[in-house]
C-alpha cells in the first residue's frame, strides 16, 4: 500500500535557478529564491494539474475508467 505522506512531485532550488538562467539570464539570489519560494503555491492550480495528469493517464490506457 503506498504511503499517503510520499511525496509526488517537488521542486527544487536547481530548478528554479534553471527557469532563472532562461528566462532571466542570471541566477536567483537566496532572497529572491526565498520570495519564489512563498510565491510557487500560490502560482499553480495544483487540482488542475492533477486533474490533467490523472485525464493523461485515462487517455494513455493507464488508469481503469
Amino acid at each position: 500500500m503506498i504511503n499517503n505522506n510520499k511525496v509526488v512531485y517537488s521542486i527544487n532550488v536547481e530548478d528554479l535557478q534553471t527557469i532563472s538562467k532562461r528566462q532571466l539570464g542570471r541566477m536567483l539570489t537566496d532572497l529572491e529564491i526565498e520570495s519564489v519560494e512563498d510565491k510557487l503555491a500560490d502560482c499553480i492550480d495544483w487540482q488542475a494539474a492533477i486533474a490533467n495528469a490523472i485525464e493523461c493517464c485515462l487517455d494513455d490506457h493507464l488508469l481503469i475508467k
